[in-house]
């Protein structure tokens, strides 16, 4: 991996996709700054060697150009104050202004484009979006792994115009290093957990994970789709109809691949999808027609729990239930307790995909676990054993 550490940068410009798509509220003040956090050390390793830096990221999702509340100047003064330094912000990343700003950059300096994704050429990825980008730098350092699987301009593109600089910043060589630890020789037992609402999206990565892992945990809304496959009654709760016959076929090819698929044995169910509903525990294979599965049930997390605790690898994407009511979040927050207990006994964690992140920091676990991925769909891709753009441009 091309890792920059023992790169000297001085009086040089770089230029360095972060993903800072972080989560604002409506006075615009960023939630949660994880991963402007998360991608610190590269920035600072840069201005501590001489060089400037120019940061580019997206923000949220723009339909047709800028829009205010997806302008990253929103994020410049909480930038400032997390590296020390006074960081300048242009309202454009390419362009006269850009150039101009890029070009007026003194050593350690730090200059914010703005949201890269106001241009439709980013999505796209545009040949020529990427050369003006390229422009503006001598050097390019990829640290954005949530973006890393997106054939953008900024991440898949834009590192040709370095042929011999361009670097994996610290926070994508250290995603990359912890889920190769993962998935190429991981020491046995193996345990995945998938959780969340859906089948639609992680069959494939479902099917990748049966050839690597001994327990597979499925939680969340997607266990009542599996549930209705076996027969169930689900009553209200959350079921894709159409994916039912290939929860089916999951459950067989498992079974075939000698792959133990555990699923939930009982369910917390609830008369309406509110905090306070009326609510009662069944059998998941028994749900009242008026009630809806909202968490597992404790013979569930007993059972789950008690396979985690004798793992030595463990995956984790998804939650077990709606975390985010307090009366349904008792599912997850024992699932990532028991996952704690396991790392603190020797073995490898790892957490990836927005709800679980969410979930993990929410409970105050995120420093009992080995590694916390930045990136959900990313990490989802990269266990399917897909080729994530960002990372191959960068080894190109």
């Amino acid at each position: 991996m091309k890792n920059f550490s023992e790169i000297s940068f001085s009086g040089k410009k770089v230029l360095i996709r972060v993903d800072f798509n972080v989560p604002l509220n409506e006075r615009f003040e960023i939630t949660d700054d994880s991963r402007i956090v998360a991608a610190l050390p590269t920035i600072k390793n840069v201005l501590k060697d001489g060089g400037s830096v120019i940061i580019m990221s997206h923000l949220g999702r723009p339909k047709n150009g800028p829009e205010d509340k997806f302008s990253l100047k929103h994020l410049q003064k909480h930038l400032s104050a997390l590296l020390g330094v006074d960081v300048f912000f242009v309202q454009d990343c390419v362009g006269e202004k850009a150039q101009k700003a890029a070009k007026k950059l003194g050593v350690r300096e730090v200059l914010l484009l703005e949201n890269l994704r106001f241009h439709k050429s980013e999505k796209e990825g545009g040949f020529s979006f990427a050369k003006q980008l390229s422009g503006l730098a001598d050097a390019y350092i990829n640290d954005a792994f949530g973006t890393a699987h997106r054939a953008h301009a900024s991440t898949a593109v834009v590192a040709q115009f370095f042929p011999n600089d361009k670097y994996f910043g610290f926070l994508l060589a250290n995603e990359i290093a912890s889920l190769k630890m993962a998935l190429k020789n991981p020491e046995k037992p193996f345990t995945a957990i998938i959780g969340g609402a859906k089948i639609s999206g992680k069959i494939d990565v479902i099917k990748a994970l049966f050839e690597k892992v001994d327990n597979l945990i499925i939680g969340g809304g997607m266990a009542y789709t599996f549930a209705k496959s076996m027969g169930g009654s689900v009553g209200k709760s959350m079921v894709e109809n159409e994916k039912v016959l290939l929860a089916k076929q999951l459950i067989e090819e498992a079974k075939e691949k000698g792959v133990n698929l555990v699923l939930p044995i009982d369910s917390v169910n609830a008369h309406s999808f509110n905090n306070n509903a009326k609510t009662y525990t069944s059998d998941i294979l028994e749900i009242d027609s008026n009630y809806m599965g909202l968490d597992i049930g404790k013979k569930s997390i007993d059972h789950f729990s008690d396979i985690i605790k004798s793992s030595k690898t463990i995956i984790w994407n998804g939650p077990m239930g709606v975390f985010e009511m307090e009366n349904f979040s008792t599912g997850t927050k024992q699932i990532a307790n028991a996952i704690c207990s396991a790392t603190e006994n020797g073995a490898f964690s790892l957490i990836g995909g927005g709800d679980s992140v969410a979930a993990i920091k929410k409970f105050e676990l995120a420093d009992k676990v080995s590694y916390i991925s930045t990136g959900g769909g990313a990490m989802l891709e990269y266990l399917e054993g897909k080729k994530l753009p960002g990372v191959e441009a960068i080894l190109a």
